[in-house]
Formats: structure tokens, sequence, C-alpha cells
């Protein structure tokens, strides 16, 4: 038969020369894609012939070879499936687009970026292209299912192909690359190694279908070895639940998930309607150690059509959820050309609105039906699932539904918010909590105190994020979160206190003190003033009710946003010997300048009582050396 020549239009040739130069970041895909159209040819073939049983077809042993021949460097990916005719091969591979190629260019052209490049091309079918990257000629032979005669397709990508009919093309299609030498500095292979074409089937298409077979190697003897395949075709996320042993989900999970351990929880997921996907999601059972890490990697596997595309697609569930590991498999998204980067669309977004509803509803499950479980749980993914308190107030209510927190209240030291709700007494409006760096600081601040005494149950917050998502949330079932350490606090009067005349008694016994005080620590606090909140302590820091925490002050300020040092409120304790003694020695004496170091002593045991740094160690430890000589 004649072999006819032609050329590549001058767009097509620009856009080629891209394709192999440019596009892919990982040269080792060229075989995925190859293995992916091969699948899809034995899709194809296997629907029509369920349409039509009277097709000549062979559809007894559909599968996909790969045959090396190291002598001549080559690789060729073979399918028995539906093949293309003539006028298919000029349509679709002869040509790189069928219409729009030039406005494709221009486009390109004014795109500004790599990322809106790849997103442009995105929009053209050309992953049998990505052969060029590694070959300095491809052959395709082919014979569309049904028909009598092949085509064989030839091309060195340099601007021409040429066509030719065949009559004794097989069944099918198989490319030939004639491979380039190796060249390992710029990140090409050997791909005539037979361990280098086995690892890549089994990272990208380990899932799919069909078998994916080795033929034409060499055996122990010297002589041709057996066909040997090389993919699993195991998809567990496509099997029913009661086909798959926990053994097969916990070691596809150490696979993905690179854990030696068993996972805590399997969560799978099948939607259907217009848009069908399959989800095998996994909550590990300990935390990794760079969780809170900047360039901390995570993400699902995607597959589409049980096709590899990407490792760590984090748009399929939010940052919160970032310990989760596992896969999903969608029938249908838009790729680009490389399936390298996943174009924000519609069904990535339905997607991850259905996932995370479907992990946050598995913890409540664990939370009602496993506590033990579920204890281990927010254990290890407590303080991250907060953060979507702050980041995902669509899924706010479910988030608290499944949160636990530490509490003054019972032995076992842990609530939920409807819990702590459910045993507040009445005349209670608001839900008590305090942050701080770890149980036994909180345990004993002296913000403590007078909540303590009279038995209100506080939450006792010890995780960063602790210090932002109570402002983000605000309330529970209408009652404020309040923290204990801001603004005034104004429980009813106990019962050894004389009432409201005492108390304003006591403030214009105080009010010279107060004053005095204020004016002599003007530069660290805003306002001096009589506490409620203390019964031991001498006295406390407390912050106005819209400043922010000095905890949350370090935040900013370790993420290189600078914020202006908040003064804060001292309150005294004027039941507190010291504070008495102070206040009758002031009261007492016309020159007050030699009870400015027991002021600033004050000011200085408050700031430790909190964990604080007083401004001037050295000074605060000749004074207290001063003092406790006295003592003696």
């Amino acid at each position: 038969m004649p072999t006819e020549t032609f050329e590549f239009q001058v767009e097509a040739r620009q856009l080629l020369q891209l394709m192999i130069h440019s596009v892919y970041s990982n040269k080792d895909v060229f075989l995925r894609e190859l293995v992916s159209n091969a699948s899809d040819a034995l899709d194809k073939l296997r629907l029509a012939k369920l349409r039509d049983d009277s097709l000549d077809a062979d559809v007894s042993d559909l599968h996909i070879e790969l045959e090396i021949d190291k002598d001549a460097r080559t690789l060729t990916v073979r399918d028995n499936g539906v093949g293309m005719s003539y006028d298919e091969v000029g349509q679709l591979i002869g040509t790189i687009a069928n219409s729009g190629t030039a406005a494709f260019l221009r486009e390109l052209k004014e795109a500004q970026d790599t990322a809106g490049a790849e997103g442009l091309i995105g929009q053209f079918g050309v992953g049998f292209y990505s052969g060029f990257m590694v070959a300095d000629e491809v052959t395709l032979l082919t014979r569309r299912a049904g028909e009598a005669q092949g085509t064989r397709w030839t091309s060195r990508g340099e601007g021409t192909y040429t066509l030719e009919r065949v009559d004794d093309a097989p069944q099918g299609t198989s490319v030939t690359l004639h491979l380039k030498p190796a060249d390992p500095d710029n990140q090409l292979h050997d791909y005539t190694s037979v361990w280098k074409v086995k690892e890549i089937v089994k990272r990208y298409s380990d899932f799919i279908t069909w078998p994916v077979r080795l033929v034409g190697g060499t055996g122990e003897d010297g002589g041709t070895a057996e066909p040997e395949t090389l993919n699993s075709m195991k998809a567990l996320w496509a099997r029913s639940r009661e086909e798959v042993s926990e053994e097969e989900y916990h070691e596809l999970y150490k696979h993905i998930g690179h854990d030696w351990r068993e996972p805590l929880e399997t969560i799978q997921l099948q939607a259907e309607g217009t848009f069908e996907y399959q989800a095998l999601l996994f909550v590990p059972s300990h935390a990794p150690h760079d969780l809170f890490h900047q360039n901390f990697r995570h993400g699902l596997q995607l597959y589409v059509k049980r096709v590899f595309i990407m490792d760590d697609c984090e748009a399929l569930l939010p940052p919160y959820l970032r310990f989760v590991k596992g896969v999903v498999d969608a029938q249908d998204l838009s790729l680009n050309v490389s399936r390298e980067i996943l174009q924000q669309d519609r069904h990535i977004r339905m997607m991850q609105r259905r996932l995370t509803k479907k992990v946050l509803a598995s913890v409540k499950s664990m939370m009602t039906g496993d506590p033990e479980r579920y204890a281990t749980f927010w254990r290890e993914f407590g303080a991250v699932l907060k953060e979507g308190l702050v980041t995902d107030p669509d899924n706010r209510d479910a988030l608290l539904a499944v949160a636990s927190f530490t509490t003054t209240h019972g032995d076992d030291g842990t609530s939920t918010l409807k819990q702590y709700v459910e045993r507040m007494p009445d005349g209670q409006d608001d839900i008590w909590f305090v942050t701080g760096e770890s149980r036994e600081s909180l345990d004993a601040s002296p913000h403590m105190e007078a909540f303590r005494e009279r038995g209100i149950e506080v939450l006792l917050l010890t995780d960063p994020v602790d210090e932002v998502w109570v402002d983000a949330v605000g309330e529970y079932e209408g009652k404020r979160l309040r923290s204990i350490a801001k603004g005034e606090v104004d429980l009813d009067a106990r019962e050894d206190d004389g009432g409201e005349g005492e108390r304003e008694q006591r403030t214009e016994e105080y009010a010279g003190l107060l004053g005095w005080m204020r004016e002599r620590l003007d530069e660290d606090v805003k306002e001096v003033r009589l506490s409620t909140r203390l019964t031991v302590s001498p006295a406390c820091l407390v912050a106005d009710a819209n400043d922010l925490t000095p905890a949350l002050e370090n935040m900013y300020r370790a993420m290189g946003q600078e914020v202006p040092r908040a003064r804060r409120v001292l309150e005294l304790n004027p039941d507190h010997a010291l504070v008495k003694g102070l206040n009758a020695a002031y009261r007492e004496r016309e020159d007050r300048s030699g009870l400015t170091d027991t002021a600033d002593l004050l000011y200085a045991l408050a700031v430790l009582a909190e964990g604080g740094r007083p401004k001037d160690p050295a000074r605060f430890v000749r004074l207290m050396a001063d003092r406790l000589e006295r003592t003696l």
C-alpha cells in the first residue's frame, strides 16, 4: 500500500513541541498515558460488543502488553481493544486538535504563568504525544474491530508524519517507541529496564481493570520468559465492604499512607448519579510528627477510571482534614493534558463537600459507638480538627458536635459543648473557658479561684488554635463563650460578701491606692481595679473583652505579623493580707516612695502567676531577696 506523508499545520507543530518539551514535569508519565489510552480502548470494545453482539471482534482475552527490545531500544505498548480506522488515525492522531489550534495558541501566549498555560492545554486530549519526550520516533499500528484493513502512523515529531494502509494488522493498537539514549541529568531514564517499567506500572496503573502483561522477556534459562502480569487489578474501593477483608484494607492503607501501623478507621463512599466516583479513606491511628509543619504533604490519591493521576490532591479535603489518607476514583474529571494539575471545577467542590461530611459523620459515629477509639482520635487529631471551626463555617455545627474539651467537671475531665450546656445551673448564661499552655498551669491560674470556689465549670483549652476559634464561634446554642481571663467577671455575691453596699464601700476605701498604682504602672497597665475572681492570690492580670491575649499576640508575631503590645488590667484581691497592708500603708504615709517597690513586686507576681516573665528579671530578683532578708 502507498505511504502518504503529511505536514503538521504550523500551529499544530508549535503545539507538539510544547507537548514534548514543556508540559510534563515527570517523563515517567508517558507510560501511564499510553497504558491509560489502551485501557480506554479495551473499555470501548467491551461496550461496543455488548451493544452489538454481531461485531466481529475477539473479546475473550482483553489485555494490555508491554514489550521491551533492548537491542533495538524499543518499548511497545499494545492492546487488543477497539482500534482505529484510517480516517480516525488521521483525525485523532495526525492532528493535535481538530479545530481551534490557532486560537488556542493565541490564548497560550497571553497566559501570564505556567499554571495558566497548563490550564489552557487541558482543553486538548493529547496524552499520546507524551511518547515523544522519551522517543526519537513513534510508530502506531492499529486496526479497528470489525474492519479488515489496518493503519500505520509514523512520525519523528519534527513537522511531518506518514500514514499507510496495511493488511496484516492485528485487532487493536500498538505504539512502538524508538527510545532516546538514557540521560539521568535530564530525568530521562532507561525505559528498556524491566525493573523501571515494572515500577512505573505499579505506581500509576496498578488498579486498572485489565491485565498489564510484560511479554518477550528473557527467562532464567536464557529462553523467552512467560508473560508476567504487572498490575494487581485490585481496586478495593470499587468492591463492596463484604468482599474485602480488613487485612486487605490495612495493607492498602500501609501502602498509600507509608505507615506500618493499622488505621484507626476505614471509610468507604460510593457516589452515583450524574457524577460517579468511589472513595476509600483512612483515619490513621497516630498523628504524623510533621502534621503542623508548613511543608506537610497532604491530600488524597486521585484516580480517574483506575488510572493514577495525583499523589497529593489537596483539593479533595479541607486543610483541617489533612491527616486523612485514601483514594478517590472518579469516572470523569477536567484534567490538563499531563493529568498532573487538576482544574478547579464544580465536581471537585462537590466531592470535597461530600467527603468532608462523610469523614465528620464517621467521627460522630465513632464518638457515640466506640468512645475509646474516639478518645484516641481526639487525642491525636483534635487540635487540627479545631482549625475547621475557624476556616469552615459551613461545617461548624458538625465540627462542634464531634469536638471534646478538657473541663473542670468530673473525673474524666472531658466534655462536649452540648454536655456542658446540659449541666449548666439555672442562672448561668455563659460558657466559661480559659486558655493556656497546659492543664497544670491553668489549674493553678489565679483566674480560676472564684470559679473553683463556686463550683462553676470551666473549659481548659490548651491548643494554640483555641485562642482563635472561640472568637470565631462566639456562642453555642445561645450561650456566649466567655474567657475567665478577659473583661470583668460579675459572679453572684458570695455568702460572706456584704452585698452591693459593701463592695461600693471597698471600692471607695481602695480608690486612692488604685489610682496611685495606675499612675505608677502606666507603661504596663491601663487600669487597676478590685477583683471579684480572686480568693487566694493577691493579684492577676486580665485583658479587656476585645483585647488580644498575650498568647495570641505571640502567635501573630511568630507568623511575622506585628501587633501592638496591649496594656492589660491589674486586678487586686482586697481580702489578701498583702493588698490590705499595702492599702493601709498608702493611707497612713504621705511619702509613698517606699511603696513603689512593693507595687512593682505585686505586678511582677501577677505576671509570673500566668506564666509570663517580669520585664526586668534582675531587678525582680533583687527586690525579692531584699524582702526575704527582712523576714529573717
